[in-house]
């Protein structure tokens, strides 16, 4: 549905975006992903039109759309203040793209019942904004947008201003949406959960540049750089030194002892420095009798419960402190800070990275 070659965006001597190659396939959910400056919006923003390439060409459904003003790109997009017309109803609102393309007014009628409906809220046409509450906006918002069967849907952030609640049930609508039309979304966001809830692939942007581009279980559990191991999730990172390497896995010293990862050395070599990645799910705090491939040893700083799951603050010889996570439920340990601990864990479940 859309393909970027080259695509890149300068202001003077600042580089927003360093020439980007990505292709957005049809029907796809892929999410802009990064912290603030790192690129995305301005990488929507070229494919929306609204800011013109410095160099390289983007195609869309097709067509070179690089030198083409915004509305004759084919696009919806959604905005993360809602952009509702405050004089209008619901029902102008949604009816006022059909108008500019100048359709026959029962067919404007029909297409925004049809709309309402989709966004299931038939029963609010004749309301005004103001009268409505941040998630029924930001519905016919996303109405408004779909009414006019748009090849290609931008959302720049739209459940930014909505509280956490009211945002994680707008992320299922939004899904429901999604799988339900078969339409191309390209969401911009820079919230983790957020895109991994929601995206059939994640592009994780960094300083202009595309740091990885894969599923969400590519990105969480084999990232490819420190940068997507402590961005996406939450992360334990030890440094350590490369002790053997083989085709298969790598063997690493690290202050808390020798660790085998089991995973695909990514071009290590015996003595380099390396970093570990182990997700604190993925570390067990063993009971009297428990074993696992891989233990360390260490003692126990904080425990802290964070409602459905509980994270354990353990504390290594060396000084460093690694966090295991365990569902609160499951959690029957009754240990204080300063006990004795081990830590245990797999070592296919450790990535390790230069």
């Amino acid at each position: 549905m859309v393909r970027l070659e080259g695509a890149g965006r300068s202001y003077g001597p600042v580089t927003a975006l360093a020439g980007i190659d990505l292709e957005v396939l049809q029907g796809e959910f892929l999410t802009l992903l990064g912290p603030s400056g790192s690129g995305k919006t301005t990488l929507l923003n070229l494919i929306s039109g609204t800011v013109s390439v410095t160099s390289g060409r983007i195609w869309i459904d097709g067509r070179d759309v690089t030198d083409l003003p915004p509305m004759e790109r084919g696009l919806g997009m959604v905005f993360q203040n809602y952009a509702l017309f405050p004089h209008m109803t619901v029902a102008e609102n949604i009816a006022f793209p059909l108008r500019v393309r100048r359709l026959p007014e029962a067919e404007i009628r029909r297409k925004v019942t049809e709309a309402l409906d989709l966004v299931r809220l038939p029963e609010i046409a004749e309301r005004k904004p103001k009268e409505l509450s941040g998630g029924q906006q930001q519905r016919v918002a996303i109405a408004r947008c779909l009414v006019y069967n748009p090849s290609l849907v931008l959302m720049d952030e739209p459940l930014g201003a909505l509280d956490k609640k009211l945002r994680e049930q707008m992320q299922l609508e939004i899904k429901r949406l999604h799988a339900l039309l078969g339409m191309t979304i390209l969401y911009v966001t820079h919230d983790q959960e957020e895109a991994l809830v929601m995206s059939d692939r994640i592009c994780l942007m960094r300083d202009g540049r595309i740091e990885q581009l894969g599923t969400a279980s590519d990105l969480y559990f084999r990232p490819l750089s420190v940068f997507a191991a402590d961005f996406l999730g939450e992360s334990n990172l030890l440094d350590g030194e490369c002790v053997a390497v083989t085709p298969d896995s790598v063997e690493v010293r690290t202050a808390g002892g020798l660790v085998m990862a089991g995973l695909e050395p990514r071009g290590l070599v015996s003595g380099a420095s390396c970093k570990l990645v182990i997700r604190p799910e993925n570390l067990a705090v063993l009971r009297d009798g428990d074993t696992a491939p891989c233990i360390t040893e260490g003692v126990l700083e904080d425990v802290i419960f964070v409602g459905g799951v509980t994270n354990f603050r353990v504390r290594l010889p060396g000084g460093v402190v690694l966090t295991a996570k365990r569902l609160t439920a499951e959690t029957r340990l009754a240990l204080a800070p300063g006990a004795p601990v081990r830590l245990g864990w797999k070592p296919e479940d450790v990535v390790v990275l230069k």
